[in-house]
């Protein structure tokens, strides 16, 4: 297959890959949706959606690889994120790995477009259309879904991290819509001032935990306490809105179905 990656320009990858490492969670998730899983020969630290991906071999962290391992492995595809894996791919297209790169998406509708190219690119169109299909109607369900609430949304990345104009996080809590306090802050991610958050007066907090943290919203609880704050609180199960996967359209239910039960009857 002869291709052209808009960063990468020019690139030649096999008809059909049979041996694919996967060094994205959201594209490794993606693979399994398909029923690729069996080409699947390793994968990242970060890729443990489903289950089936924890007896792979692990290649890399986020941003740094196990060369002699991945060589070893002998893909014949290797599967990676943009965004913070940029440089990570940069390299393995010089050492002449067979890369492609998925984008990180800037909407919704991004993790469809994603879903599609894959399916193109490993002979799977039916398999994606139709998981594309099934995903839009659930996305389409929840617009509107909720009552206009200034929001703030915070992720513990080693640190509060929060969304501003052109994130696919972003654009997800317009859609169902409330309004993050932030939406008009020209970074898509950036450490927020938490003096401006408090002065900024969100009716909701929506605090989403490192994952397989043990009683995250009591650590949330506290943590906003120790702040000072006295917001409505709303916890993810981590590293669910940040996961741009399948399974964040599940994960944006969950979110609707957590905010209505705050929701005055």
């Amino acid at each position: 297959m002869k291709l052209v990656h808009d960063w990468l320009g020019p690139l030649e990858l096999p008809d059909t890959a049979q041996r694919i490492v996967s060094l994205a969670p959201n594209v490794t998730e993606t693979l399994f949706a398909l029923g690729l899983g069996e080409r699947l020969v390793g994968r990242s630290a970060f890729c443990y959606r489903p289950a089936a991906t924890l007896s792979l071999p692990v290649v890399s962290s986020y941003t740094r690889v196990r060369w002699e391992l991945l060589e070893s492995l002998k893909p014949d595809l290797v599967l990676i994120s943009t965004g913070v894996q940029r440089e990570l791919l940069f390299e393995l297209h010089r050492r002449g790995f067979p890369i492609f790169p998925i984008p990180l998406p800037q909407s919704p509708y991004g993790i469809l477009e994603n879903i599609a190219v894959l399916g193109a690119l490993l002979e799977a169109t039916e398999a994606a259309t139709g998981l594309c299909a099934r995903l839009s109607e659930r996305y389409g369900a929840l617009y509107k879904a909720l009552p206009p609430l200034r929001v703030y949304l915070e992720f513990d990345l080693g640190g509060p991290i929060t969304v501003g104009r052109g994130s696919y996080v972003g654009e997800a809590l317009r859609y169902l819509g409330l309004q993050n306090i932030f939406a008009e802050h020209p970074q898509s991610y950036f450490q927020p001032d938490l003096a401006e958050v408090a002065r900024r007066g969100p009716e909701l907090v929506i605090y989403e935990p490192k994952p397989h943290r043990s009683r995250p919203l009591e650590k949330a609880q506290r943590l906003l306490a120790e702040r000072g704050w006295c917001f409505p609180l709303v916890v993810t199960g981590g590293d669910e809105l940040a996961h741009y996967g399948p399974l964040f359209f599940d994960y944006l239910e969950a979110l609707v179905g957590q905010i209505r039960a705050l929701l005055p009857a």
